[in-house]
């Protein structure tokens, strides 16, 4: 196994502070709300897909969960709409919010679990292993770990045998030509490296947006952006409109990825599948 040391420390300390808040009722829920795409995902491949009453707009995978009812975006709770589905247990991605909200639901009495979220291999497993233990699925728990963190590994290990880094931008948006891009500890930044690439977009954390001086110098070898419809969607046109992205390296070579949002930043049962993608869009010849 090749996790890395300081990822599976940062994984561990997660899944002992949701261990020691996890209840020991939880196994008895018998109507659950997650808040969360990829927390969502993995109580269904758990076999728990049956006590979910709602999810957040986030959580669209696998199709089954689109028939529960939406309760928001998972930043922008109303705690009522949550509350309305008469849940006996809420498992939440760690930035579900705002405060306020989550004060509310914590407040109603009802067990209110935030998982892990770091966007590491490591995370990943204890993000598993905090929702298994919080529905009292520790068995299928194992299995489901077992299995991603040997994808997650073999990720590794490809991204290890790299011998040049290529340069990956990550595009969030370009809303009014402001380019809002993934930095430094973000989980964009995570699944490229993952990928074996180098997150291009530095000196900052998260994700904020870049100077037309800051994106010519990161010169990105590929853009990598969410497959997204409506407003927020970004199209090769677009990118070619813009007078900097369009300079790029990337660009000029017409380098320009989309991937579904959740699969690639969610950090859940499929980032394996999502760095080998990655993988194979930066290093084709490599087989």
């Amino acid at each position: 196994m090749m996790l890395n040391l300081n990822s599976l420390r940062a994984g561990l300390a997660l899944a002992v502070s949701v261990a020691l808040i996890t209840p020991a009722v939880a196994e008895d829920a018998k109507r659950v709300v997650t808040l969360g795409g990829s927390v969502t995902e993995i109580a269904v491949a758990l076999g728990a897909g049956d006590l979910l009453v709602a999810r957040d707009s986030t959580s669209n995978y696998p199709a089954q969960v689109t028939g529960l009812p939406d309760v928001g975006y998972i930043r922008g709770l109303s705690p009522e709409g949550v509350l309305s589905v008469a849940p006996d247990l809420i498992l939440a991605e760690a930035d579900a919010g705002p405060p306020a909200a989550v004060d509310v639901l914590n407040a109603a009495g009802v067990p209110f679990l935030r998982m892990p979220g770091d966007p590491t291999p490591a995370g990943v497993v204890a993000k598993i292993n905090a929702v298994a233990d919080a529905l009292g699925r520790k068995a299928e728990g194992d299995a489901l770990a077992a299995k991603v963190q040997a994808g997650l590994a073999e990720a590794e290990a490809r991204a290890a045998a790299v011998p040049v880094k290529k340069r990956v931008l990550f595009v969030l948006s370009l809303q009014g030509g402001r380019l809002m891009a993934g930095g430094e500890g973000s989980s964009a930044e995570g699944i490229i490296a993952l990928a074996g690439g180098v997150n291009a977009a530095s000196g900052f954390q998260g994700y904020k947006q870049m100077t037309d001086e800051a994106v010519l110098a990161a010169a990105p070898d590929l853009i990598l952006m969410m497959d997204r419809e409506g407003d927020l969607a970004i199209n090769n046109a677009d990118v070619m409109a813009h007078p900097t992205l369009s300079q790029t390296p990337a660009a000029q070579a017409g380098a320009i990825l989309r991937m579904d949002g959740m699969m690639l930043l969610g950090f859940g049962p499929r980032t394996p599948d999502a760095a080998h993608a990655l993988y194979d869009a930066l290093y084709p010849k490599a087989g």
